[in-house]
């Protein structure tokens, strides 16, 4: 556990003495589309259809609109503040190439996200970049999701399956999914008719739900990888984009090797903590601007 205990006031809690958790680690590495960073330093988010704002100070974690019963149903499981990553890091820290990756992106955490939204949104995400990835959800979100009030800005959450059944390929793409469009409505039909289950997907073997995941339309590899990993609690998931793949060959491999063996050569180093080391590469190469 990488925290002491909660204390509750007025309008929020406070995570006492919490440790590896940097709000910039964790909201810039690639595995969330809906936290913003303020001119405060804090961030604010939208999850499991609540708006939060984050802020670190030295030590404790303050999340504001919130309460104790919340962190305890909801965001102590979302912030995965019940792993120790300290160990996971030191593990991670033996590999003397991986070792600088991990010092550079100490605090970075795995959300445990919702599967549909996070389905679509990494839908959304192939051959994109992140401030269209980021716009296209709050489009969708602003148009079939509820909006929520905070501190005098309207926020809107996800919507559900059901808030989504009659959307049509148009209305997606005017969100600005473009081509994904198709996809997305695709997605949505199969779950609507029972054919997509992404409650039984999230509960096989990681082997099988990344082969289940490249059933759904517009779901590759990477985004199967990435849909593992940041909503179904499956460690051994290796994303490669553009930025690992420069990481792992700036510190690993040739550069002309496929993506398919970059994924495979990092699942087989890493082992159960490839999604951790992944997450560690993907900051440090972005942040770094790495180049081959």
């Amino acid at each position: 556990m990488d925290f002491k205990y909660v204390e509750s006031f007025e309008g929020g809690i406070v995570v006492k003495d919490v440790i590896n958790f940097q709000l910039p680690h964790i909201f810039d590495c690639g595995q969330c589309f809906r936290w913003n960073s303020q001119e405060n330093g804090n961030y604010i988010g939208i999850a499991f259809e609540r708006v939060i704002e984050v802020e670190k100070r030295e030590n404790d974690v303050i999340i504001y609109n919130t309460t104790e019963e919340e962190f305890e149903d909801i965001w102590v499981d979302y912030f995965d503040l019940y792993r120790d990553y300290s160990s996971i890091k030191k593990v991670l820290g033996e590999d003397e190439l991986l070792r600088k990756s991990v010092e550079f992106g100490e605090g970075i955490r795995i959300l445990k996200q919702e599967p549909f939204e996070i389905t679509i949104s990494f839908i959304i995400s192939a051959n994109n970049r992140i401030p269209m990835i980021k716009k296209a959800i709050n489009n969708i979100a602003r148009k079939w999701g509820k909006a929520i009030d905070y501190k005098g800005n309207t926020y809107y959450t996800f919507p559900s399956i059901k808030d989504l059944e009659n959307c049509t390929i148009d209305e997606l793409s005017d969100c600005g999914t473009g081509f994904r469009a198709k996809y997305i409505k695709s997605t949505i039909e199969g779950i609507i008719k029972g054919e997509i289950n992404l409650r039984d997907i999230k509960e096989l073997s990681d082997d099988q739900c990344h082969n289940a995941l490249q059933e759904l339309s517009g779901v590759g590899p990477k985004v199967a990888d990435c849909i593992m990993l940041f909503s179904m609690q499956k460690y051994s998931a290796f994303p490669v984009d553009v930025w690992v793949k420069r990481a792992m060959q700036h510190f690993y491999l040739a550069p002309d090797v496929s993506l398919k063996k970059i994924r495979d050569f990092g699942r087989d180093k890493f082992e159960e903590f490839s999604g951790f080391a992944q997450q560690y590469l993907f900051y440090y190469a972005r942040e770094n601007n790495i180049k081959i």
